[in-house]
């Protein structure tokens, strides 16, 4: 999946919440996106898996919500 080049500088904390979306290319890792503006293909075609988990930051460490 697309990933998106932050210039923010900051610090997680417990309360934040965000996602890893990795994404397992069997070929190319470019990727195309369909008009759509969701749909991710690699340019080569080739077969790929996406999957994601959401994280909670907790003051004792990290949680894993999916």
């Amino acid at each position: 999946m697309l990933s998106t080049d932050n210039k923010a500088i900051g610090v997680v904390k417990p309360g934040h919440i965000f996602t890893i979306e990795p994404m397992i290319c069997e070929g190319v890792h470019q990727e195309l996106m369909w008009p759509d503006g969701w749909t991710a293909t690699t340019k080569d075609g080739k077969r790929s898996a996406q999957f994601e988990h959401t994280l909670l930051v907790t003051e004792t460490g990290v949680e894993i919500l999916t």
